[in-house]
């Protein structure tokens, strides 16, 4: 069974908001089997909408529309559905009740133009919302399946959830299944190259992703029974691990600062950050993990030198010969917080995100890592390119990846 997916409104097209809709049905209908090829946005347009939807008749067989269900009169995708498929409009009773229960359990007058939601296409189901007013609606015509769901996520999953699902999964012809393995340290292309034969596999299939300053590999394996689908998954991950194993930090939806923030925990090594560029942006990272508290002492935002010198005691004669970017002020920084606070463990950050402040010997996106330990203090630093946000998230990034190969005795 091929899908398709048609998300109704202008305010899509607009941008005013993220068409989270179609992202999780893209993946639900995935992980029972279905194929999903096209996904179409369109705005609440009775023209443009008939368009769409016959482009989609013809070369799809299930057919799942999201939004233009409310009582409003730009709301038109049963009306338009109805029109291209030769069906009346009719009221629903049931619906109409559940619309009228609904309002009298809010406490709130129904008006006259929610009952425009009780009308369906003559043959089709209507689907139950519990979660608002717009009922669903379910047609089977000439070996086509068309769901109409409402607009918002909340209403749009539970229904989903509850009515679609079960349907398809009687009519399922296998099992898709995918993990998501989550590299730091590696760029897209030096990654595909170590895994370049691998990448040729039909099933499990692989899919490299870049995103901001880390790179995914979807793992995605299709079967006809479940265990036999994760042997598959398991197989491939465990010959990429093999390879590239070191630069990989979590799964699925793990992040970099959970996957650091477990270790630190585990471990109980305690930590306090010394940050100028990033401003507070690890620290951010880093308190987004529950339980963090029990090692996390500390963050001071050092951005300016006087900063620097008062509350993590970096020497003067650093600053003056060094520069506030620079190795030696990184190293002292990492040193000064890890002292002030008692802290096992000090990291500290400082470059220029630009877009000035950059120097011939210094450009832009020049971010100096540094984390002092019981050991030793190590200092890296690095160039990122890009707007002044994304060299922050990079080297906040960065930090917390040095950070974990520290914790998990990477070199």
């Amino acid at each position: 069974m091929n899908a398709e997916i048609i998300s109704i409104g202008t305010e899509l097209l607009l941008g005013q908001i993220l068409n989270t809709n179609a992202q999780y049905l893209s993946k639900s209908l995935a992980s029972i089997g279905i194929n999903v090829y096209y996904r179409t946005e369109v705005g609440d347009n009775q023209k443009r909408l008939k368009s769409v939807f016959e482009t989609a008749l013809k070369r799809s067989d299930l057919i799942i529309t999201t939004g233009g269900l409310g009582p409003t009169e730009d709301d038109l995708t049963k009306e338009t559905i109805a029109d291209v498929l030769g069906l009346e409009l009719e009221e629903d009773f049931e619906a109409l009740q559940s619309i009228k229960n609904y309002f009298e359990k809010i406490k709130v007058k129904m008006t006259n133009n929610n009952k425009k939601q009780a009308l369906i296409p003559k043959g089709s189901i209507a689907l139950p919302n519990r979660q608002g007013t717009a009922p669903g609606v379910l047609i089977e015509k000439n070996n086509k399946t068309v769901f109409m769901l409402p607009g918002p996520p909340n209403e749009m999953m539970a229904m989903y959830k509850e009515h679609v699902e079960p349907y398809l999964i009687k009519r399922g012809q296998g099992i898709i299944k995918s993990k998501v393995l989550k590299f730091i340290g590696i760029g897209e292309s030096s990654l595909e190259e170590k895994i370049k034969d691998l990448l040729r596999s039909d099933n499990p299939t692989l899919a490299p992703l870049a995103g901001r300053g880390e790179v995914s590999l979807r793992i995605t394996a299709k079967g006809t029974e479940a265990k036999k689908v994760e042997e598959k998954i398991s197989n491939m991950e465990k010959l990429i691990r093999a390879r590239v194993g070191k630069y990989v930090y979590g799964v699925d939806d793990e992040t970099l600062e959970e996957c650091v923030g477990k270790i630190l925990v585990d471990k109980n090594q305690t930590i306090s950050i010394a940050e100028s560029c990033t401003g507070g942006l690890i620290a951010d990272k880093l308190t987004n993990v529950p339980g963090i508290s029990k090692v996390f002492d500390r963050c001071i935002v050092t951005y300016s030198n006087k900063s620097k010198i008062e509350e993590l005691g970096v020497p003067p004669e650093i600053l003056n010969s060094f520069g506030a970017v620079s190795k030696e002020t990184a190293t002292a920084m990492a040193e000064g917080i890890r002292k002030v606070s008692g802290s096992k463990l000090g990291l500290a950050v400082t470059g220029i995100a630009g877009p000035s402040g950059a120097t011939p010997d210094k450009p832009v996106g020049l971010v100096y890592v540094a984390l002092s330990t019981p050991e030793n203090t190590i200092c890296k630093n690095y160039v990122f390119n890009g707007r002044r946000e994304i060299i922050k998230n990079r080297a906040a990034l960065t930090a917390l990846n040095m950070l974990r190969k520290y914790l998990i005795n990477l070199p």
